[in-house]
């Protein structure tokens, strides 16, 4: 190997070669080991990754810039009463388990938005997740300094008009099952998901800090921008 090897518990940083769904598993577990990951685009979009190249590695690493993410945390009540926490660091979502719509009660900071939304589920965005499974529900592109998060429904039925909201990134997001049983509904947090949910929280982990390498000709905060004006 060119440039040997080490475990991640005796790395300084950690090298990642793959997509954004291998760059997302990196980060998921090294997320207590607080070291800066730096990637290589070895699949299709690499949004989270720089281009891959064989030589040159220690000198990228020495002129990368760092890039801080705050994943969010969820709080998922099963309909048994059991309580699972999991952070994601690109959104939340809640989807329908059966061929049924969900019926969700939706409050922010303890009060009560929507008192019913019927949907095929809703989801709750950082900035650096927003390019990905919110803009396919056509949520709004979050520059990574807006302090915002982006609270989107996934087919919305009632109320049809409602596109979602943007909330600050201080707020914390409730989110309660109508007729859990009749009506079940999952929970993901990025990858990880959890059936049968009654009440999922979902508030920002800011005890939790992320940092990702980049080249200084890849900068994320311009391909945000980037994406909205893509045709």
């Amino acid at each position: 190997m060119q440039y040997g090897a080490a475990t991640t518990a005796e790395a300084d940083i950690i090298i990642a070669l793959g997509g954004d769904g291998l760059m997302l598993q990196a980060l998921h577990r090294n997320m207590r080991r607080l070291k800066p990951i730096y990637g290589m685009n070895l699949g299709t979009v690499g949004f989270l990754l720089n281009t891959y190249k064989e030589n040159g590695l220690l000198q990228r690493l020495k002129k990368a810039r760092q890039v801080e993410l705050t994943p969010l945390r969820m709080l998922a009540t099963n309909t048994r009463g059991k309580i699972e926490e999991v952070l994601a660091i690109n959104e939340v979502s809640l989807l329908r388990s059966s061929r049924q719509t969900a019926r969700i009660e939706v409050a922010v900071d303890g009060r009560k938005r929507l008192p019913e939304l019927h949907c095929d589920g809703v989801l709750v965005a950082t900035p650096a997740g927003s390019t990905a499974y919110n803009l396919s529900a056509h949520g709004p592109i979050l520059p990574l300094g807006a302090g915002l998060l982006a609270l989107t429904p996934i087919n919305a039925f009632r109320p049809r008009r409602w596109r979602g909201a943007l909330l600050s990134r201080t707020s914390k997001v409730e989110f309660t099952i109508l007729d859990p049983k009749k009506r079940p509904v999952a929970a993901a947090a990025d990858s990880v998901e959890i059936a049968n949910v009654a009440h999922v929280a979902v508030t920002e982990a800011s005890d939790t800090r992320l940092t990702l390498l980049f080249d200084p000709e890849h900068d994320l905060e311009e391909r945000i921008l980037k994406e909205q004006f893509a045709p």
